[in-house]
C-alpha cells in the first residue's frame, strides 16, 4: 500500500498520554512530522490557545495536511439516582459541561481554526476521535455519550462540507482500548470486557493508532465521511 505519509505535517491533539501517544509514534514511523498539542500547552477549549497554536504549526512547518481530534475527558455520573423515593445523586452542570467542553467543542475549535489552512494548501485529511457510545449509549455517561456521537454528525457534516476541497473526514469508535487508564482497573473488570467482545480481548492503544494513520494515507484515498469502528467486534457483542 502506498501510505505516502513522509513529511506530512500532522497535528495530533491530547497526544501526551494513552492512545494519543500510540497516534503520534505510528504516524512518526510512517515518516511524518507531529506536532503534539495537549495541556498545558495548548488548552483545545480556548479559541485563543488553538487559533495561536494553528499559526505557530503553520509559521514552523508551512502547512498542516492531518488533524487528529484525539483530546477527550471522561466524566461519569448517572443522570439521576434515586432512592427510597428520592433523588440522592444527579449529573451537575459542570461535569457535563467539562465533557462536552473538550470533547465536542474542543474538536469544533481545533477543526475551525486548521482547515482553511488545509483548503490554501489543496487538501487535508481530519480524523476525529468517537466511541462506540457513540453509537449506541452506555450507562452513567450521558454526557460522553453526547459528546462522541457528536463527534459522528460533525464527521458526518464536515464531510459534506469540505469535500469540495479535497479535505477527507472521518472518525474512528474504539471499544474496550488497554489504556494505562484501563489497565488500572480490576482484573475483575478487565475480565468482563473481554467477556463482552468477540475477539475475546480489549484492543491496545496501537490498533487505534493504525486506523488513523490508514485513514490519513493515500490507501484510504475513497474514504470519506465514515465511521470506523475499531472494537473487537464489540458492537454485535453487545
Amino acid at each position: 500500500m502506498n501510505l505516502n505519509l513522509q513529511d506530512k505535517v500532522v497535528i495530533v491533539t491530547g497526544g501526551a498520554a494513552g492512545i494519543g501517544r500510540a497516534t503520534v509514534t505510528a504516524f512518526e514511523h510512517e515518516g511524518a512530522k507531529v506536532v503534539v498539542w495537549d495541556v498545558p500547552d495548548v488548552n483545545v477549549t480556548q479559541t485563543d490557545a488553538v487559533n495561536a497554536a494553528t499559526e505557530r504549526a503553520v509559521a514552523e512547518h508551512g502547512r498542516i495536511d492531518v488533524l487528529v481530534n484525539n483530546a477527550g475527558i471522561v466524566r461519569d455520573s448517572q443522570l439521576i439516582k434515586w432512592k427510597d423515593g428520592a433523588v440522592v445523586s444527579q449529573m451537575d452542570d459542570a461535569t457535563f459541561d467539562a465533557v462536552v467542553n473538550v470533547n465536542l467543542k474542543g474538536v469544533f475549535l481545533c477543526t475551525r481554526a486548521v482547515v482553511p489552512h488545509m483548503i490554501r494548501n489543496g487538501g487535508g485529511v481530519v480524523l476525529n476521535a468517537s466511541s462506540i457510545v457513540g453509537l449506541y449509549g452506555n450507562f452513567g455517561q450521558t454526557n460522553y455519550a453526547a459528546t462522541k456521537a457528536g463527534v459522528i454528525s460533525f464527521t458526518q457534516t464536515w464531510a459534506r462540507e469540505l469535500g469540495k476541497y479535497n479535505i477527507r473526514v472521518n472518525a474512528v469508535a474504539p471499544g474496550f482500548i488497554a489504556t494505562d487508564m484501563v489497565k488500572a482497573m480490576p482484573q475483575k473488570v478487565l475480565d468482563g470486557m473481554a467477556a463482552h467482545t468477540p475477539l475475546g480481548k480489549v484492543g491496545e492503544p496501537e490498533d487505534i493508532a493504525n486506523a488513523y494513520v490508514w485513514l490519513a494515507s493515500d490507501a484510504a484515498k475513497f474514504v470519506h465521511g465514515t465511521t470506523l469502528s475499531v472494537d473487537g467486534g464489540l458492537v454485535m457483542g453487545t
